[in-house]
């Protein structure tokens, strides 16, 4: 049983939360959220309202379950409310002023965000560090401010969970509004455009909601793979890019994969998105992971040993988050005991993280990670047809198992469907060729790696 208060348990889910999702879902789905109550092996967590009390319920459930057993393993049951219904206010409504966002690691806090453009003000490109990772995609948001709707239209970034594509987005944007106030701005994470529309057409009010988006002189819609399968809001989103392209204002997107590689975003929207300027964002070398972490101990009231944030630039390899989760970790224990670590301590310290950066991977990990990112079934997958859609990810996935796992050829055939030997020799020479000889392949290739090694 765990001597934690409710808001130290709470805050140690939120922070697992953080490092698994993007920062804009995490403010979307999680802000103002708390536990009320934990008895008896049950915790009662109170929410906003009752659209994000369905989302998280639905799609963050066992997760959160996960991390609560993790802190205390007593607890066996989780329940969801709106508000608190223990606290009653004096005008009858629930209140719901929770948890400060500022005491979570790097979250945004209410002070930081406008409510307009749902910009944080934290995201500026002065603070934003370029490196051989990202700098076509930060030279081309660049370009954007400098001609507004005009070139690089629409400007699409993608790249792996953690690499900064929220902060270049809202930091074009931020940029914006500062040599152009006069500029309508909004930013809106995907899932949140999606519940926005979804109670829009729910309650006749889709139209309003349509006119909003279109009053804008840019727009700006992070993770729009979260656009897939949502037929009624792919329509909505197609008719309302169309209207702010055709009247040159600016529209700006970004995604975990390329456009190509969205399988259930219908062709026509693929087609607009190819249609400007498309950027990846990788992973970061040691140079850049070191400037990002000294960047970020500008911020902090104080200082550590260059050996230190050597050590954690040349362990941490994943993501920029999981750098500021162990550049957080050493601070957190600073103002716990007052004092400053050595090597040898942030050392211990940093042990889980840098065991997760060197963890091997699994032959189920690679082929469920693929059948995910091709939004496939394994079914699919491990079956005889020919279809390309299919046959590309059976490649990738022969060519990922023998270079990742260092399986042999007829294991690799027996794993998926029971395929010859010389059929996965062939794939696997082929993908060899097209990493090779083409750079789209090559991303496309470290973007599915980049989620097979966060999930291990």
């Amino acid at each position: 049983m765990t001597n934690l208060t409710n808001e130290e348990i709470w805050r140690a889910v939120l922070s697992e939360m953080e490092m698994a999702l993007s920062k804009a879902s995490f403010v979307t789905w999680f802000k103002n959220t708390k536990i009320i109550s934990k008895e008896n092996g049950q915790v009662v967590i109170s929410v906003p309202n009752g659209f994000v009390k369905e989302w998280v319920q639905n799609k963050f459930n066992k997760q959160i379950f996960q991390c609560l057993k993790q802190v205390d393993d007593q607890i066996r049951e989780i329940n969801y409310v709106v508000g608190n219904p223990f606290i009653k206010a004096p005008d009858s409504k629930i209140l719901a002023r929770e948890i400060p966002l500022e005491q979570i690691q790097e979250t945004v806090s209410d002070g930081d965000l406008d409510p307009k453009t749902n910009l944080n003000k934290k995201y500026t490109l002065d603070n934003f560090v370029v490196g051989s990772n990202n700098e076509l995609a930060h030279a081309a948001g660049l370009a954007v401010v400098k001609d507004i709707g005009r070139v690089y239209n629409p400007l699409f970034v993608y790249g792996g969970v953690g690499l900064g594509k929220t902060h270049l987005l809202q930091g074009i944007a931020n940029k914006i509004l500062k040599e152009s106030p006069d500029k309508k701005i909004l930013y809106i994470p995907t899932e949140k455009m999606v519940s926005e529309l979804i109670e829009g057409i729910k309650n006749k009010t889709i139209e309003d909601i349509k006119m909003r988006y279109a009053q804008k002189d840019v727009l700006i819609v992070d993770d729009v793979q979260f656009l897939a399968a949502k037929e009624s809001t792919q329509d909505i989103f197609f008719a309302t890019f169309n209207n702010l392209y055709n009247r040159n204002k600016q529209i700006i997107l970004s995604s975990d994969r390329p456009p190509r590689a969205l399988s259930a975003i219908e062709e026509r929207l693929k087609s607009r998105f190819e249609g400007g300027m498309i950027a990846d964002i990788g992973i970061p070398n040691y140079e850049t992971r070191l400037a990002i972490l000294k960047m970020k101990m500008k911020s902090k009231p104080i200082s550590l040993p260059d050996e230190i944030l050597q050590y954690i630039a040349t362990n941490i390899q994943k993501n920029i988050r999981e750098l500021e989760g162990a550049l957080n970790r050493i601070i957190a224990v600073i103002d716990l005991t007052g004092r400053e670590p050595n090597l040898k301590d942030a050392e211990k310290l940093l042990k889980a993280y840098v065991q997760a950066s060197y963890r091997k991977t699994s032959a189920q990990t690679i082929i469920k990670t693929v059948c995910d990112f091709y939004g496939i079934s394994l079914n699919e997958l491990l079956k005889k047809s020919r279809k390309t859609f299919l046959v590309k990810p059976r490649q990738i996935a022969m060519y990922l198992l023998r270079e990742d796992t260092k399986a042999s050829f007829p294991d690799i055939g027996s794993r998926l469907g029971g395929k010859d030997h010389s059929t996965v020799i062939h794939a696997y020479r082929k993908i060899i060729e097209e990493v090779d000889n083409n750079e789209g392949m090559k991303q496309e290739i470290n973007l599915i790696r980049e989620r097979i090694y966060n999930k291990v």
